[in-house]
């Protein structure tokens, strides 16, 4: 009874977690223009309401409690119901902390950074009504609702990837971030309604429990997971999809920030982790997923080596650590696919805002190539971005060393192919990640001189939040320690009420000895330690700089050039949609449209001209045509 009257009390705080971000996005819509400066500090605070409430539910629910509850009946269709609910779980407490948490520092760090913008007001309402979806996406109780935040999200991003629209290319890295969803989308959809269709139902606690049934790699559940796999992929930036992400860095800082740390990309880990019981039914798939997941991990992680924009680095290592999310999924590591979430969050969202700082620092400058020495000027920045580069590059203790330890530990007892991979892919990490760390902080400055006296550290506004996040950053990862260090891994412990039920149908592999622990993590962390010398002796040693791009050669000029991935969608994909929307432009709106308006006009043209013969403006005319219409009328009456 008492924990029953517990979780009702719960209920309001976890209605409040969306309505907050839902208020702040109506007021600066309605007033924001009256509000002025105040609009930054209004949609804060609103975030900071959320996050406060995730607090609150997170310290009420105990063990394996759930808050499940419906707000109102959505949808009546024969035997199909669909609620408008929330789902409270371990599972999505966490993504509520990440997304509330983050979502509120990078708020705060926009009020410093949009300070002079003309467009601070909409900005301000754009997040707030970004946070809000990514709210509903991961509290929603049915796919239904999650679909309402994940197609929301996708719309927020438009908004904001486009926020400069009087740039041309910014409009069309806004548009192409929003077709490369919808094409994912539809696989997303297709598989929902195939869960309909199948289970009648589209609430997740109804779908697994009637999974009992169905047996490993049953055809409705590969083509199932496989639908909503290619969801995933659009969302967090998978292959093929992947191309929108690296050009959402149109955008404001604090939107990549937002977008790669804590909402957008995570959308598609979640959905998967949410649904963990139906893929891990469904092994085929999940062999397709962790293929993808290391290709994607690798060949962004070579992309990134010759990337010269400071936000297209961070975007490229993006995109290679959601491989490694992916591939831990595939290996059915659930859990540990979370927790680098978790982590990569903290410091993602701290080396976006770090390039934030040095962006605004250097004046809008984005070109690693001429910054340089920017440790004597911006000392916070420097400190705190050289945290976060230590987390992404798997150095002990901060963060990413445990997580992504982790993923390539799970790695080595189920694939060993798999694992060497993702160990490149990590080495190439630590090494361009290094690369950018030393040529935007050490050596000479080889900016403008106006540039030099423009060189200051950012406001409180924006430093604080790179502190609290470089802590996180350093130590997060000790929510996750491995068993080496700790029997308890407390994150594992923690989501064991929404993963337990999948270990029990995935293949069950021999848990590494202390021993083999210990190697692995050497090993990782030896070849960390080469790719940062390697790094080192080229731009601190040898001072060498990035070779302009015209004189880049052979495979250096394709890795730079992204492997031409995006001429090649350009040709196979967009030439024969625009040729063909060329000959349907001709076909249908010259030939049918014009020809039909055009005819409208003939014929409107001829009555005129026939009927203006007989208005002729002469009164005896009209006269005798009212007397001829008189006698023809009262004729017909006779005969007729």
């Amino acid at each position: 009874m008492n924990n029953t009257m517990n979780l009702l009390t719960m209920i309001t705080p976890a209605m409040m977690i969306p309505i907050f971000p839902l208020l702040g996005f109506l007021i600066l819509s309605l007033f924001g223009k009256k509000l002025g400066l105040m609009s930054g500090w209004i949609a804060s605070m609103a975030i900071l309401g959320s996050f406060l409430c995730s607090i609150n539910l997170f310290i009420g629910l105990e063990g394996d409690q759930q808050l499940n509850f419906s707000i109102f009946n959505w949808i009546n269709s024969g035997d199909l119901q669909i609620e408008f609910g929330f789902l409270i779980d371990q599972l999505s407490l966490i993504m509520l902390l990440v997304v509330t948490g983050i979502g509120f520092l990078i708020h705060l760090y926009s009020i410093g950074y949009m300070h002079h913008d003309e467009g601070f007001t909409r900005f301000f309402s754009y997040l707030n009504l970004f946070v809000f979806f990514m709210l509903l996406l991961v509290m929603g109780n049915n796919y239904a609702v999650m679909f309402i935040g994940w197609e929301g999200v996708g719309l927020c991003s438009y908004l904001l990837i486009g926020f400069w629209f009087k740039n041309p290319d910014y409009n069309n890295a806004a548009k192409k971030a929003f077709i490369m969803n919808r094409i994912g989308d539809l696989g997303f959809l297709i598989g929902i309604f195939a869960l309909i269709f199948h289970f009648g139902t589209l609430d997740f606690i109804d779908v697994q429990n009637q999974l009992t049934g169905f047996e490993s790699n049953a055809p409705i559940l590969v083509f199932i997971t496989l639908m909503l796999f290619i969801g995933a992929t659009g969302k967090s930036a998978q292959l093929p999809l992947y191309t929108w992400l690296p050009d959402a860095m149109a955008g404001p800082t604090p939107v990549s920030a937002l977008i790669h740390a804590a909402t957008m990309v995570t959308a598609g880990i979640y959905m998967i982790c949410r649904s963990n019981l139906l893929f891990a039914l469904a092994p085929y798939t999940l062999h397709i997923i962790l293929i993808v997941g290391v290709a994607t991990s690798l060949f962004a992680a070579i992309i990134g080596i010759k990337q010269n924009d400071i936000k297209k680095v961070l975007a490229y290592s993006t995109v290679s650590q959601l491989g490694l999310m992916f591939a831990a999924i595939g290996l059915g590591a659930f859990e540990s696919s979370l927790f680098h979430v978790m982590t990569h969050a903290f410091f993602k969202a701290l080396l976006f805002l770090g390039a934030g700082s040095v962006i605004h620092a250097m004046g809008g400058e984005q070109d690693i190539r001429k910054m340089g020495g920017l440790s004597k000027s911006i000392k916070i920045t420097f400190v705190t971005f050289l945290i976060a580069t230590l987390a992404i590059s798997g150095i002990f203790p901060f963060a990413g060393f445990f997580s992504k330890d982790e993923i390539l530990a799970k790695a080595f007892e189920h694939n060993l192919l798999a694992w060497a991979l993702l160990s490149i892919s990590s080495m190439i990490t630590a090494f361009y990640m290094f690369r950018l760390l030393f040529l935007v902080f050490y050596g000479q400055f080889r900016g403008t001189e106006q540039q030099a006296k423009h060189l200051h550290e950012s406001p409180i506004s924006m430093t604080f939040p790179l502190m609290v996040l470089a802590i996180l950053s350093a130590f997060g990862g000790f929510f996750g320690l491995p068993a080496v260090f700790d029997s308890t891994h407390q994150l594992n412990v923690f989501l064991a009420p929404i993963f337990n039920a999948s270990k029990l149908v995935t293949t069950e592999v021999h848990a590494l000895s202390h021993s083999q622990e210990w190697m692995l993590m050497g090993i990782a962390t030896f070849a960390a330690l080469m790719s940062i010398f390697f790094a080192f002796s080229l731009y601190i040693k040898k001072q060498q700089l990035p070779e302009n791009d015209a004189d880049l050669t052979g495979f250096s000029k394709i890795v730079a050039n992204k492997f031409y991935v995006d001429e090649f969608y350009h040709k196979v994909f967009v030439n024969p949609i625009m040729i063909i929307s060329d000959l349907l432009l001709v076909l249908v709106d010259k030939l049918i449209i014009d020809m039909v308006v055009n005819l409208t006009a003939i014929i409107v043209d001829a009555l005129g001209r026939l009927y203006r013969l007989i208005q002729t403006g002469s009164t005896g005319f009209y006269l005798i045509a009212m007397v001829l219409s008189m006698v023809i009328v009262m004729f017909i009456q006779i005969i007729l």
